[in-house]
């Protein structure tokens, strides 16, 4: 799917949710998030997406418990959380009462970052590692000189982490280059006109039964089952 075929789905999407009412999600364009779809039942409702691997398959870097933990506890959650906050903006739109609006807005921030986020978070890990594009090479060379900076840089910013949130690696198009970002607590710090390719989260309940308050660990561990197939795919989607 391009980018004009994904904008003109989103939108009849959005209309068949509610008049106005479209998928939000902090961070990102609505073609920001075109390359992966993380589905809507037929009532319309955003639904948890599988995982694309075995909860032990990411074994001895990320547990098995966390994994289930995570997925199936606090993703699920985000899932509940966004699809809540979509029926009450839609409520409002259809009886003219805002008097709560400001509470649902940020909510819907909250879970639809917290869900989209997820969503690319499962796919960026994989048991195989994968492979890094000649796409993906030229512009981390680009971007930041060579992988080992890159790689340097990213876990740094990532552990540095203020509280609970995200550590990005998004494709900037005003500059035709990678761009390494926080995101804390997720629907805060971000440059909206980027498109994320990788993240890690670094909320706590993403490492702490294995890795207790060893941030750094937990990150120097998810650079070891990352996806580059899906990371090197995500980027060519993005530039195209």
């Amino acid at each position: 799917m391009n980018k004009r075929e994904f904008l003109k789905t989103s939108a009849l999407l959005g209309a068949g949710l509610a008049a106005g009412v479209t998928r939000i999600s902090s961070g990102a364009t609505a073609s920001g998030f075109s390359y992966f779809d993380t589905g809507l039942n037929q009532a319309g409702e955003y639904i948890l997406p599988m995982l694309p691997y075995a909860y032990n398959a990411l074994e001895p870097y990320i547990d098995e418990a966390t994994i289930k933990l995570h997925h199936d506890i606090h993703h699920a959650g985000y899932v509940k959380g966004l699809n809540t906050a979509t029926k009450k903006v839609a409520e409002a739109l259809d009886s003219g009462d805002y008097s709560l609006i400001k509470h649902w807005e940020r909510e819907m921030a909250f879970h639809g970052a917290g869900h989209f986020l997820h969503s690319l978070f499962w796919k960026n890990m994989g048991p195989n590692g994968g492979k890094r594009s000649e796409v993906l090479e030229k512009y981390i060379v680009k971007s930041f000189g060579n992988f080992d900076r890159f790689s340097a840089l990213f876990k740094q910013a990532t552990t540095a982490v203020e509280g609970s949130g995200w550590g990005i690696l998004a494709y900037q198009p005003e500059s035709d280059r990678l761009v390494v970002l926080q995101a804390e607590k997720h629907q805060n710090l971000t440059q909206w006109v980027t498109t994320p390719i990788l993240v890690c989260d670094v909320w706590e309940h993403a490492y702490y039964l294995k890795y207790q308050n060893k941030r750094a660990d937990y990150i120097t561990a998810f650079m070891q089952v990352i996806n580059w197939d899906s990371v090197s795919e995500n980027l060519s989607k993005a530039i195209n």
